[in-house]
This record gives C-alpha cells, structure tokens and sequence, in this order.
C-alpha cells in the first residue's frame, strides 16, 4: 500500500499544496496513491492521538508513506526520531518530497532521518528564542501585551457544560466523580459554578 500523509497545523492553513506536491511527485514516479491521510492538528500532538497514530498501526512492511517533509511527522527531535525508527523497523518506506528523501533500511537513510531531525529542532528552538526576544523588546519599547487590564475571561473550560453540570448535580452526582467526567480540578469546578451560579 502506498499512503499519502498530509498535515497542517491549523484551520487557516490548507492542504490542498502539500497535496499539490505529493500528486506531482507520484505522478513524475509513476507511483499511484492508494490511500490519502489528511489532518488538521498541531505536530507537538502525540501521534497516538492524531490520524498519523492510526496509521502507524496499520502500515506494514513493503508499504510507503509519502508526505512533502519529515516535519510533516511531528515538530522535535525526538518524535520524528521514534517514528522514523518504527517505521523503518516494520519495513517500511517513508519517501518526502521537498527533501527527495527515500528512507527505509539502508544506515545511510538512518542518518539522513537522524541529520534531519535535529535540524529541525534547532530551528524550533530558535524560532521559540526569536519569538520571546521580539515579545521582551516590545515590552521595552512599552507596548502593552496580552489582554487589557480589567478585561475579564468570556469564555472558560466548562463553559457550554452548564445544563450538563446543573443536570449531574440535581441527580446526586458526587463532585469528585463530575470533575473526572469532565477533566477538570476541583478547584476550577467550584470557581466555575460559584461565577455562573450553579448550585
């Protein structure tokens, strides 16, 4: 089976230029699609938790995932590192367009997947680092960040649960097992139902 695997990060991003890439690339190599894997989420998501993590279950050896770049499988060192190896553990191909990579069993490949990964988490690292410098010189040139002083939260991790909430407590459900239910502290349950008075 040959899988094509597409991630972006958010809802304003598109998938249609990773697939763009993908369907000239196959077509340059004559290799047909037999899948397409499309999702919307960020690469510091556990793959278990995302399309990719069904997918690693399902592929075999002899099967190849092609995407347009290896951070395309996830945004550190580490987690590409941990994909990479399981797949070219289980005999599978993992092909890239834009680095022309066609990685699979041979240590040559291994290096390439290792080279690239701590690229790739050098340039986060440095990203995160440019992003804290422009906040901290904004700061100094006296532009004032995050929400304006005396403006209160809208919107909080329980709001729309309120009939839900009000309908377990009216039925004796014990608090301890309302927080478990909707993954929230004690504390934040309370603070919540005090500031929308639900009692």
């Amino acid at each position: 089976m040959v899988y094509g695997y597409i991630r972006v990060s958010t809802d304003k991003q598109t998938v249609e230029n990773q697939r763009f890439e993908i369907e000239n690339f196959v077509i340059k190599e004559g290799i047909h699609i037999d899948k397409w894997i499309e999702e919307t989420v960020s690469g510091t998501i556990n793959p278990s938790k995302r399309n990719l993590g069904k997918l690693l279950c399902r592929v075999k050896a002899d099967d190849i995932i092609i995407c347009s770049e290896l951070s395309r499988l996830g945004r550190n060192m580490f987690m590409i590192m941990s994909i990479l190896n399981y797949l070219i553990a289980t005999g599978v191909k993992i092909i890239t367009v834009k680095e022309n990579y066609r990685l699979g069993q041979d240590l040559q490949s291994k290096v390439l997947a290792f080279a690239f990964s701590i690229s790739a988490e050098i340039e986060r690292s440095l990203l995160s680092q440019r992003t804290t410098e422009a906040l901290q010189r904004k700061k100094k040139e006296g532009v004032k960040l995050g929400r304006p002083k005396g403006k209160l939260n809208t919107s909080y991790k329980l709001t729309g649960r309120e009939e839900e909430i009000s309908y377990m407590l009216k039925n004796g459900y014990r608090i301890v097992d309302i927080c478990e239910k909707l993954h929230v502290s004690t504390a934040t349950f309370y603070s919540f139902t005090r500031r929308n008075h639900i009692y």
